[in-house]
């Protein structure tokens, strides 16, 4: 897997996009892996019978999706710190658009990394997750 070195990456550089959406069954089968407790997570009518519309994605499933991107889009890094902010609930079969940026750089004798700005949004735009990832980086040689 080809790496991603500290030097060739500048603030303001784009990560992404992820272009993804989730199934109901997908979303069913995490769920259950991860024992989320809830029908909310597992079909559209547990989830009406709690009240919501229909289906929805674990929140920390959403998390997830962000290390994803990370790890596509910075091949042979190590993901130190992520954090989110839930601003909507994500719904099962949902076209979703991840998408980061870089923010900060740091050179250290203790090694290199990366701050990212992080976004999960629908593919109309409404920002569902915004996060926020610290990634280690090799040096370039």
């Amino acid at each position: 897997m080809p790496r991603v070195p500290f030097d060739d990456l500048d603030v303001g550089d784009e990560l992404g996009p992820l272009r993804l959406t989730l199934d109901g069954e997908q979303v069913r089968r995490y769920a259950l892996i991860a024992n989320m407790p809830g029908g909310r997570f597992l079909s559209d009518e547990a989830a009406q019978r709690e009240g919501l519309p229909g289906q929805i994605v674990p929140g920390n499933l959403s998390l997830a999706l962000l290390s994803r991107l990370l790890a596509e889009a910075l091949p042979g890094t190590r993901l130190r710190k992520l954090s989110g902010t839930f601003r909507a609930m994500i719904r099962a079969g949902s076209a979703l658009v991840i998408r980061g940026v870089v923010t900060e750089r740091h050179a250290t004798e203790n090694g290199d990394s990366i701050e990212c700005d992080l976004i999960l949004e629908s593919e109309e735009g409404d920002r569902l997750v915004t996060g926020a990832a610290t990634v280690a980086l090799p040096r370039s040689t």
